[in-house]
């Protein structure tokens, strides 16, 4: 991991906070965010103990990550919490919140509970070269049964949601590992029942 001078690290984090900004207010997350990753760049993350998003060149990201998995969520924000620089090790982490545009009936807005965040590596010539993001996935899923309950979920989520339910993969996800079978998920749904009724 190569090192890099701070200010050069500092410029990169403040570009890529006003590409975020921009992105946001046009509702194009591509067109903004697209140019700052290297051709070669990864960016991944998690979805639970057998699944992992991954995308391993500029164009996926551009495709997958920005696209693909952002309809629906074009006019979210992502408004950030927290930068931390490591320059020695040319890495920077930052921490992020996920803002729905939906309002309460309090006039509050949606927002998944507590802090998500994006871990890069820097690749020179401000441009990222890896990314992993990481959230709450349960936060995540609890927010999208509040916004359905409530009529409010996207059309396009719901379509995403529905290709999921149904076992087909969406464009960048793999498989980890094999999902457990039924009965395996039963015997450990039986087991936390007597756990919560028994103690035991």
């Amino acid at each position: 991991m190569a090192a890099y001078p701070r200010a050069e690290l500092e410029e990169m984090v403040e570009r890529w906070l006003q590409a975020n900004r921009d992105a946001e207010k046009a509702g194009n997350w591509p067109k903004y965010l697209g140019a700052m990753y290297t051709d070669d760049a990864e960016y991944r993350w998690n979805i639970g103990p057998n699944e992992e998003f991954v995308a391993r060149s500029r164009k996926e990201i551009e495709e997958w990550a920005l696209g693909v998995q952002m309809e629906g969520f074009e006019e979210w924000r992502y408004p950030y919490h927290r930068i931390l620089i490591d320059e020695k090790q040319g890495e920077v982490i930052g921490l992020w919140r996920q803002v729905s545009p939906a309002l309460r009936e309090d006039g509050s807005h949606y927002e998944v509970a507590g802090i998500g965040g994006s871990w890069f590596r820097y690749g020179g010539n401000y441009k990222w070269e890896w990314q992993r993001d990481f959230f709450d996935l349960g936060n995540v899923k609890a927010l999208f049964f509040e916004l359905a309950a409530d009529g409010k979920l996207d059309p396009a989520v719901k379509r995403k949601i529905g290709k999921l339910a149904k076992g087909q993969l969406l464009p960048g996800h793999e498989h980890l590992r094999q999902p457990p079978g039924f009965f395996k998920k039963l015997k450990g749904f039986m087991a936390m029942v007597r756990i919560a009724l028994f103690n035991q």
